[in-house]
């Protein structure tokens, strides 16, 4: 077995949470589990034993206990979770009204703002009493189209507590995407705001809303929040009102919470809408609520006393899974704007100055720290960071060890993967398991993931199709006007009958259990039939200081599949002979020879979706003839102009 990066300390075992979940489990099932893997082993065995156990742990609030944990586990899709259960979502999230801080917002300018557990609950309160008397009610959609604000998170609670459905997207998206999104919903009612800050520039989306609402027929009420300026004119918004207008005057209300079953839809996500319109995935409230608990206490072992914080907006689902850790009482940090304005050490600081314990990125932005040299432990005073959490893509063995080597030797670096479509996570950290460098220590628990080959056997050491054997309580009720569920079924189970194919390409580890992401399995290449997953190539890219960033595509040629590599170069540097060669030969040496491509361009950009991920989906098609159909789902769409331009020549 490799050597681990990371160990945890007997003393930090002692006080996982984890480790109190599997002295309950042993005193009540009469068994002797001893570690991580026993428990996992046991939570996809006994799958419904180990949901009760959550449940329990997790002190979820119900009005009315359900009648058993799960209706049928063998119809998978369609199994149903925790029936005769009545709760509501906000009621498990607000559990705290006292004077610990619930938020600290930070915007990119140094705007600061706190808001206390007590202050919380009053202004979700007076909120949850306008929705209402402006007609919101149970099965409503409420929406926002909105930065990372604390009012985005007050308009999420307070239609939860009237048993309305919450859809969400970033203010930083256009109004044709949010239109495509939102509008889908018909929802009754929209949280806007007058603007954002991005890089120190202010960005006004007042426009951007007035489109929003005038192409959404059924929106009734539009509540906009002042964030850049005081009291701008509202007038170009159809049926718009000032949040602080809007919001009830009286102090000391109290939430009625509407009681709902388990499956009562909370959230309807979007999937990134690369490949065609933005799907729409009505997932329910226990579903969600249960496993984002399972993930924050077990997996990121988040405590009362913690501060925890993702680089997020609410256009991700890390912002819905942040957001539950209301239920543990923790304070969250919001941070909204470019996280590496005014430099790339706006974070740390952030994190020395709030005393920080659990912070959350993407590989994309370790990565980016590490070409620009970042040594975050020297320069800033990171004593109270216990966790970082990492998440978006795959992260390269050398980011891990960047991690350590750079940032902070003995925290427990918690690299996770799942899905929008789950609101969670298939893979997850164990944080009284050792770190490796390049894995996500292990499948998560109650989720019984395989690697596939093509014949659908289950893997070990060799890179497969990530699948989930079993139903899970946060994968989706349903898809949005989705009727005959056919949609639902061919984006998961077309593939394997009875099983969920997620679209991702993985090895699982025979020696230590852990699971390394190759990438999406839509974006495998396929030289001469071999499977390659893209970030194997990224991997490499990001040890040449010459490159900033790069994407790898399969283009179909001559009855066969070619990788072509784009790379986006740092400042100073230019696509030459040599750069070519010393980018082949790193691939060939650390890679395999397979992995060389057949091309290598130089691209002014690289395509991302709203989420900050690589969409090698869209170039694909561009290369082999086929149409982009939602450009709108890009951060950047005007980046695919080069490569609809060259599409001839490389033919």
């Amino acid at each position: 077995m490799r050597t681990p990066l990371w160990t945890p300390s007997e003393e930090r075992k002692r006080n996982a949470n984890i480790t109190r979940i599997i002295d309950e489990v042993n005193a009540r099932h009469r068994l002797n589990l001893a570690s991580y893997s026993d428990l996992y082993d046991w939570s996809v065995n006994q799958i419904p034993d180990f949901w009760a156990e959550v449940w329990d742990f997790a002190d979820i609030k119900a009005s009315k206990h359900y009648d058993k944990v799960v209706e049928d586990p063998s119809k998978f899709p369609g199994a149903k979770w925790f029936p005769g259960a009545k709760l509501n979502f906000a009621e498990n999230l607000l559990r705290y009204r006292d004077d610990q801080i619930a938020f600290i917002f930070k915007g990119e300018t140094q705007t600061s703002k706190r808001m206390t557990y007590a202050e919380l609950y009053d202004s979700v309160a007076r909120l949850a009493k306008s929705l209402k008397e402006s007609g919101v009610g149970v099965g409503d959609r409420v929406v926002g189209y909105m930065p990372n604000l604390i009012e985005t998170v007050i308009a999420m609670l307070a239609a939860a507590s009237l048993g309305a459905t919450w859809s969400s997207c970033a203010t930083d998206i256009g109004p044709g995407a949010a239109i495509e999104r939102l509008g889908q919903v018909q929802p009754k009612a929209m949280i806007t705001a007058d603007g954002y800050f991005y890089k120190g520039k202010r960005f006004d989306t007042l426009e951007h809303a007035a489109e929003v609402a005038r192409g959404i027929p059924s929106l009734q009420k539009v509540i906009v929040v002042s964030y850049t300026r005081e009291k701008p004119d509202i007038s170009q918004i159809p049926n718009a009102v000032h949040y602080d207008e809007f919001l009830a005057k009286e102090g000391n209300l109290e939430i009625r919470y509407e009681q709902l079953p388990f499956d009562h839809p909370q959230y309807i996500m979007f999937s990134s809408g690369t490949t065609g319109k933005p799907k729409c995935l009505v997932q329910g409230a226990g579903g969600v609520l249960i496993n984002h608990l399972k993930e924050l206490i077990l997996h990121t072992d988040l405590k009362r006393t913690d501060t925890i914080m993702y680089i997020t907006s609410c256009s991700w689902m890390m912002w819905n899974w942040l957001v539950s850790s209301l239920a543990v009482g923790a304070t969250i940090v919001l941070y909204d704007g470019n996280p590496n304005y005014p430099d790339p050490g706006a974070m740390w600081k952030l994190i020395q100055d709030e005393k920080i314990t659990i912070f959350g990125c993407s590989a994309s932005y370790i990565h980016f720290l590490k070409k620009e040299g970042m040594s975050p432990g020297k320069d800033y005073d990171l004593s109270s960071l216990r966790e970082i959490s990492q998440t978006g893509s795959p992260l390269s063995t050398d980011g891990f060890d960047y991690v350590y080597s750079d940032i902070k030797t003995d925290l427990h670096f918690n690299s996770i993967s799942g899905g929008t479509d789950i609101n969670g996570c298939f893979a997850a950290g164990s944080p009284i398991s050792p770190v490796f460098a390049g894995e996500l220590q292990s499948p998560a628990l109650g989720m019984k993931i395989k690697s596939y080959d093509e014949k659908g056997h289950p893997i070990l050491d060799e890179q497969g199709e990530l699948v989930c054997e079993a139903p899970a309580p946060s994968m989706p009720l349903y898809f949005w006007n989705d009727p005959d569920v056919s949609k639902y079924h061919k984006a998961y189970f077309d593939v394997y009958p009875g099983v969920w194919r997620h679209g991702d390409y993985i090895l699982i580890h025979g020696d230590t259990g852990g699971v390394t992401f190759y990438g999406r399995s839509d974006a495998v290449l396929k030289p001469s039939g071999v499977r390659i997953g893209t970030a194997e190539i990224y991997a490499q890219m990001e040890n040449l200081p010459e490159i900033a960033d790069s994407l790898a595509i399969g283009q179909n040629y001559q009855d066969d599949q070619r990788v072509i590599l784009f790379v986006k170069l740092a400042d100073g540097y230019s696509l030459t002979d040599e750069l070519m060669d010393k980018i082949k030969k790193t691939l060939r040496e650390n890679a395999s020879p397979r992995h060389v491509p057949a091309v290598i361009l130089e691209t002014p950009d690289i395509p991302y979706t709203l989420n900050m991920k690589k969409v090698e989906s869209a170039v694909t098609n561009i290369l082999n003839g086929r149409a982009v159909t939602n450009k709108d789902a890009l951060i950047n769409p005007g980046s695919l102009g080069y490569y609809e331009e060259i599409v001839e020549q490389l033919k």
